[in-house]
């Protein structure tokens, strides 16, 4: 026996082992995107991994990206698309895991509007946030339909896609996300109507994604991100109501009709293995942003993404 209550006194001596820290940005301000964020360290997944992530809404959604090129934070939530354009840029980034494994995006018109089909949208305007991607995505899908870029007019409508939608401002937004401006429409008693990308010519890609510097990050602290966010995505389809409890009680501004109705939307496309990845999706992807112009070159897809637990 007093050997036995030597061992305890020896553990009991010993001190907690360090977590490992990590900084995790996000593409926005916490919303139903981030569950598996939130639920892995309500949980505390994070913990059972050896991690402490602090994890930090940006001021600037077009900064997380290049604040991890440059070694100041170890992840950021970004998008897979703005990610092609990115490493071309000569962004040191790659793609180490996935949030979202499906688009969410969607060109957004009015359900009892005089845009029935995308036809319909010869000679009007359309709104939208971001330059870049959005019109390769647009040309895209018009193209199917025989309208051409000098067809339209593009109105910049700084974020307010359906604000500026349901003003009649714009006859159409692209950049919507289906989780949640269709949801915010119906709630202000306007009903939309998507048009999904992936079935208007666009290649099916990940919307939301984590990103690394290569050449910095600890691919086994990443491993065992992943390994936490995983775990907490099984949880929310095990768990939907339980989960959407947990994660509404970290803030009071998610408790409300539009993140509920987001929720239920989002979880069925959360990343079930956040850490695989599909190569010829990727490859896809590249190859229909040099077929739009939008690049001059083809990366491998080695140099776009990467599976940090396969090393």
């Amino acid at each position: 026996m007093k050997y036995i209550i030597a061992a305890l006194a020896i553990v009991a001596a010993t001190p907690a082992m360090a977590q490992d820290k990590m900084t995790l940005l996000l593409d926005w301000f916490v919303n139903p995107d981030h569950g598996p964020i939130i639920i892995a360290e309500e949980n505390g997944y994070f913990a059972d991994e050896g991690l402490e992530v602090e994890v930090v809404a940006p001021a600037d959604p077009s900064a997380p990206p290049r604040l991890v090129a440059a070694g100041q934070a170890d992840l950021a939530v970004s998008y897979q698309p703005q990610l092609h354009l990115q490493i071309h840029e000569g962004l040191p980034l790659k793609r180490v895991g996935t949030l979202v494994a499906t688009p969410l995006n969607c060109l957004l018109v009015l359900k009892d509007g005089p845009i029935q089909e995308l036809s319909d949208l010869k000679g009007k305007k359309i709104g939208f946030s971001v330059a870049g991607v959005e019109e390769a995505v647009l040309q895209a899908m018009l193209g199917e339909h025989g309208v051409t870029p000098s067809d339209i007019e593009m109105i910049n409508v700084n974020f307010s896609l359906s604000p500026s939608l349901m003003s009649g401002q714009v006859d159409a937004v692209i950049g919507a996300f289906r989780n949640f401006e269709l949801n915010q429409m119906e709630i202000e008693g306007v009903e939309g109507r998507c048009f999904y990308v992936e079935e208007e010519g666009v290649p099916s890609y990940d919307e939301l994604i984590y990103v690394a510097n290569p050449d910095r990050m600890d691919a086994d602290k990443i491993a065992r991100f992943l390994a936490a966010t995983e775990k907490a995505t099984q949880y929310i389809v095990n768990n939907p109501e339980k989960s959407w409890e947990i994660f509404t009680a970290t803030s009071t501004e998610l408790q409300d009709e539009l993140n509920a109705r987001a929720w239920v939307d989002t979880l069925p496309r959360f990343a079930l293995r956040p850490a695989g990845f599909d190569a010829g999706r990727y490859a896809r992807f590249e190859a229909f942003l040099k077929d739009s112009g939008m690049i001059d070159s083809l990366n491998p897809v080695e140099a776009i993404a990467i599976d940090v637990t396969a090393q």
